[in-house]
């Protein structure tokens, strides 16, 4: 019985913490993964893991949101939920349940967190304290507007000298976060995609873009 109420207390207490966090701060569940989901890029997901299963199961009842964090095992050990680590918070749009209890995903990235605080480990799966990441800082529309016309402009050289070019200029010059779409479009290593998702402007993520595309171009697009 004391061991009851002791547990109650802990339920309480923490549920009173969690209604007394600013709306930025919020429990979050974690999926980590040796992949990078950026804002706007919607992506398929296979949850064969049971604690994986377990997570996707409770989010399905709750917001349908969870948090993807890029974490390579072989190159970094076990995921420990540090403070300050950067995800993606990641919104189930499509779901379906195999008969095996496996689940088939499609979740799409709508913003940005970072690790305040892991969390004891109460059920399978990794939880934390997240707050929303945000950009640090902002440049005058008509800075903007003329930055992201450079990266469209280079984007334009580099499907120039493809053999079958796209045309996704239209879409993209109104997006109002391009660094995110230009992104998706470039083959780069996970951790370089990590990095761009740490970058807390717009401006310097364009800039980190722009030197790939440039590259591409001197190497004749590849």
């Amino acid at each position: 019985m004391i061991r009851s109420r002791r547990e109650l207390h802990i339920a309480s207490s923490l549920l009173l913490t969690l209604q007394s966090m600013p709306e930025n701060r919020y429990r979050l569940p974690l999926f980590p993964l040796p992949i990078v989901l950026l804002p706007g890029a919607v992506m398929p997901l296979h949850v064969f893991e049971q604690r994986y299963r377990e997570m996707v199961a409770d989010v399905l009842k709750t917001n349908r949101n969870f948090g993807l964090i890029f974490h390579d095992w072989d190159e970094q050990g076990p995921f420990l939920g540090e403070e300050g680590r950067v995800g993606c918070l990641a919104e189930i749009q499509q779901h379906e349940e195999l008969e095996d209890g496996r689940f088939i995903l499609i979740v799409k990235g709508v913003g940005r967190f970072a690790i305040d605080e892991g969390l004891e480990q109460k059920s399978l799966y990794f939880e934390a304290i997240v707050t929303d990441y945000k950009d640090a800082s902002a440049m005058r529309d008509e800075e903007m507007e003329f930055r992201r016309g450079e990266s469209i402009q280079l984007l334009d050289a580099l499907l120039d000298l493809l053999p079958n070019r796209p045309d996704h200029l239209h879409e993209l010059s109104v997006h109002s976060e391009l660094s995110y779409s230009l992104a998706q479009a470039i083959q780069m290593e996970f951790p370089w995609h990590q990095r761009l998702l740490e970058i807390q402007d717009e401006g310097s993520r364009l800039e980190r873009i722009d030197q790939v595309l440039r590259t591409m171009i001197r190497r004749g697009g590849t």
